[in-house]
């Protein structure tokens, strides 16, 4: 595996991104390139990026032998967005960076995690088989994150019967999404669909990319774990392993509105139905109206506006004549 890009996007959230930082300095295998992402384009965060390139160049030394393609030899880059473009923008302006800069493998992320020492070595391993693979979590209280590897695109909902549990011998799930919490693609994978999709803006961006990426090349759910959570999230415990978490009103927008876009990348593939789409956002509306009342209950009025909102842009979405997917980078 060669030139491996750690893809960062943060916003106002410099503990945690100093805690991430400070992760990435125990990885066994280093990084080729760090680039993080700021949404808020502060001093601070710049200052915390600076601090982290001056240790990492000293422990494992800059790249004088492999400059990117802007001349660069450190290891750490800091890309202040002029505005908010949220972790869709920002994870799409970090990847196109580090591809730029000639990244040939991308690690992305939010800034809430750290990674596990082994991580990218675990990664590096699976690099030699597989172009995209979505490696294991652990939840801010040290437990298995559960994680559904399977979308159902005709009704354009994650796959509620998907497995998480290993069967003995079993080397790895295929999956037909990622999630931008740990996900690894390879230079090809961008170049063959395009960076992901900023107009998500949060939500369901790193699901249609591991969707599209599962039409071009086997996406690896494997059973290594790769990094960990530290944000504590409120929750309900759903069964065993699986939980509903604590969400804002403006990812509840963003939950149905963002359904728009998912059906128009359906449509190109030949995978989406009136029909099932229609049940698909019959489920979500009532999956999200669950979780106001199980651990949002104070959000009752303002959620079910937000979550009625963003359907509204969907259909606006669903029948833009101007909407196009993102373009190959190839």
């Amino acid at each position: 595996m060669r030139r491996a890009a750690i893809v960062i996007v943060t916003y106002r959230r410099q503990g945690l991104l100093a805690e991430l930082l400070d992760s990435v300095l125990g990885l066994t295998v280093a990084p080729w390139r760090v680039v993080v992402v700021d949404n808020e384009n502060s001093a601070e965060t710049a200052r915390i990026v600076a601090d982290f390139a001056a240790r990492s160049d000293a422990l494992w030394g800059v790249c004088e032998d492999d400059p990117d393609a802007a001349g660069g030899t450190s290891r750490a880059v800091y890309v202040g967005m002029e505005t908010n473009t949220g972790g869709s923008g920002g994870f799409s302006e970090g990847v196109r960076r580090a591809f730029d800069l000639g990244a040939e493998w991308f690690w992305v992320m939010d800034d809430d995690v750290a990674v596990e020492p082994d991580g990218l070595e675990t990664l590096a391993r699976w690099s030699e088989e597989a172009e995209a693979v979505m490696g294991q979590r652990r939840d801010f209280d040290g437990g298995h994150f559960f994680w559904q590897h399977r979308f159902w695109p005709r009704l354009a909902i994650y796959n509620p019967l998907s497995r998480d549990a290993w069967r003995p011998g079993e080397r790895y799930k295929l999956a037909n999404a990622l999630c931008f919490e740990g996900g690894f693609f390879s230079r090809g994978v961008v170049e063959k669909i395009g960076l992901p999709d900023a107009r998500f803006f949060i939500y369901l961006d790193d699901a249609i990319y591991g969707y599209l990426a599962s039409k071009v090349t086997p996406v690896y759910y494997v059973p290594d774990y790769v990094l960990s959570r530290r944000r504590e999230v409120a929750n309900q415990s759903v069964g065993s392993v699986r939980q509903l978490n604590s969400t804002s009103d403006m990812t509840r927008y963003y939950i149905t509105r963002n359904r728009g876009h998912l059906a128009r990348y359906f449509m190109l593939h030949g995978e989406y139905s009136p029909l099932g789409f229609a049940l698909g956002t019959a489920l979500t509306f009532a999956k999200e109206l669950i979780r106001i009342a199980v651990v949002d209950r104070e959000h009752l009025v303002s959620g079910m506006r937000r979550l009625v909102a963003g359907h509204r842009d969907a259909r606006k979405i669903l029948h833009d004549p101007s909407w196009e997917p993102m373009p190959p980078l190839a």
